[in-house]
């Protein structure tokens, strides 16, 4: 889980923390990925990391938070640890930002159900034509390398990545009536957070 931005559209409040009826959205998303895992790796800014862990205390899965070993070098950096910790134990995992609080489940099902065995990417393109890939199924250890060589070259372009990897394109369409269409719904605005509020 991506825990690491800078909430820089929030104002001077960290969004992760804002609540959303009663609950931080960082909590909110954390407790909907562990009905379906175990095991949940977290990068955070490293002057975050303690506060995000405390957070996060009580959550049925185990939880890492490890440090986002390049802050302000955007998601990348963080995709980059999270899935290299998560390739020690498991060859697929689920990259979610901390900010989409009705992630379902059952879409990274359905990614990883679709991406395994054969591919290395599994991810929702939109209508509008934006690929979700901060709600997104990836082989760990080679998306991990891919996201370590696009920091190393100066880039930040998750999808710059992916070259020369198996990706599995899901269109927005396809999912009508295998998971609620709020999954992408992201909080970068106090305006989003009011929205998503009328959305519980």
């Amino acid at each position: 889980m991506l825990a690491g931005g800078g909430s820089t559209r929030f104002g001077d409040a960290d969004k992760l923390l804002a609540e959303l009826d009663g609950t931080p959205l960082v909590r909110r998303v954390a407790d909907r990925l562990a009905a379906r895992t175990d095991r949940l790796v977290v990068s955070a800014r490293p002057g975050k990391r303690e506060v995000v862990r405390d957070v996060l205390a009580g959550v049925t899965a185990e939880v890492t938070v490890l440090p986002d070993p390049e802050p302000d070098r955007g998601p990348l950096a963080g995709m980059a640890v999270g899935l290299d910790a998560v390739s020690e134990r498991h060859e697929y995992g689920a990259v979610v930002a901390g900010d989409m609080p009705f992630v379902a489940p059952a879409l990274l099902d359905h990614l990883h159900d679709r991406a395994a065995p054969d591919h290395d990417v599994a991810l929702v393109r939109s209508e509008a034509g934006w690929y979700n890939t901060t709600q997104a199924v990836y082989r760990a250890d080679a998306v991990a390398r891919g996201c370590e060589r696009v920091l190393a070259d100066g880039g930040g372009r998750i999808l710059d990545a992916f070259d020369g990897l198996d990706t599995l394109t899901v269109e927005e369409r396809e999912l009508d009536g295998v998971v609620p269409t709020e999954t992408f719904f992201d909080v970068d605005t106090r305006e989003d957070l009011a929205a998503a509020r009328d959305l519980l």
